[in-house]
């Protein structure tokens, strides 16, 4: 861009730089940490996990507006964690949790448009999506299952969550889970296992203690499946604090260990990496039953 007194610069001053706009988003930081294990009883692994991070740029390259009238970067950043739990037993569940992974991020890949902030109605209309999205990835399920007949009944948890800000969106189908540990030590359990024995519960048919330990605690009422009629996606917009610890998991990981030793492991302050080997190393000890699959992201956010 020019004007009559000659070609604009491309050199921005420090004085332009330092009124540039910084979203909260943009200044979160998140110490990430991701361990997935067979186990010590199946032979495969059927886990899959994807963590990633999302960022909108805009940089100012030339202009002959007035400094400090157009800023010379912006960014928005958002993260997103998906764990996607193959049903054990079932038909294929390898090939079940990694092609509704892969179809997520496929889908949101293709999204003619992203957005970045999730406060007030954007945070419904992303979940919205969200919902839609898991629904696509069944389809693709079902697809695979009607070329060939032997896939039929595969299935899939899926449990996502994504930031940006404060702001925490999950939407999850199935029995893997989400946590938050707050800064104060309180582990807050984000997702609703949609199991049979949770529903009993849920009725008020046994107690919710009992759940845990009933014999059709890993009967699935919800999956991304080739059968039913569509998945029931729980969806949650949640805020996130500075100093919060977010753990994804597969069941594999709370079969065998209970929510006190997570609180306590997550609250020991220990790198991402290292607590997610650490509650891994503590499913294995405890029998290691199924694959396990962790994901903790340690939040930093600064003051606005």
């Amino acid at each position: 861009m020019t004007d009559d007194s000659g070609p604009a610069s491309a050199t921005v001053s420090h004085e332009a730089e330092a009124k540039s706009r910084h979203p909260i988003s943009s200044l979160v930081q998140v110490d990430l940490g991701a361990v997935s294990h067979p186990g010590r009883v199946r032979k495969d692994n059927e886990d899959h996990f994807i963590a990633g991070r999302f960022d909108r740029t805009m940089r100012t390259l030339v202009s002959n507006l007035p400094e400090g009238h157009v800023p010379p970067e912006v960014t928005e950043t958002c993260f997103a964690y998906l764990v996607a739990d193959g049903v054990g037993g079932a038909v294929a569940g390898e090939l079940a949790s990694r092609t509704a992974a892969q179809a997520l991020v496929d889908l949101v890949l293709d999204s003619p448009a992203w957005i970045m902030r999730f406060d007030g109605d954007c945070a419904d209309l992303v979940l919205k999506r969200t919902a839609e999205r898991f629904q696509k990835a069944r389809e693709l399920l079902v697809a695979k299952a009607a070329e060939d007949p032997k896939l039929k009944g595969m299935a899939t948890t899926l449990t996502f969550a994504c930031s940006a800000g404060h702001d925490l969106l999950t939407a999850h189908v199935g029995d893997s889970r989400a946590y938050v540990l707050r800064r104060g030590g309180a582990l807050e359990r984000l997702t609703h296992d949609q199991t049979m024995a949770q529903s009993l519960a849920d009725a008020g048919a046994i107690e919710q203690k009992d759940v845990e330990h009933h014999p059709s605690r890993h009967i699935l009422t919800s999956a991304i499946a080739t059968r039913g009629a569509f998945a029931q996606v729980e969806l949650k917009h949640f805020r996130i604090e500075d100093g919060d610890r977010l753990l994804l998991c597969s069941d594999g990981l709370t079969e065998m260990i209970s929510e006190d030793t997570l609180a306590k492991v997550l609250g020991e302050g220990e790198p991402a990496a290292k607590t997610c080997q650490r509650l891994v190393d503590l499913a294995l000890e405890a029998g290691g039953k199924d694959n396990v699959t962790v994901i903790v992201a340690g939040y930093r956010i600064p003051g606005e």
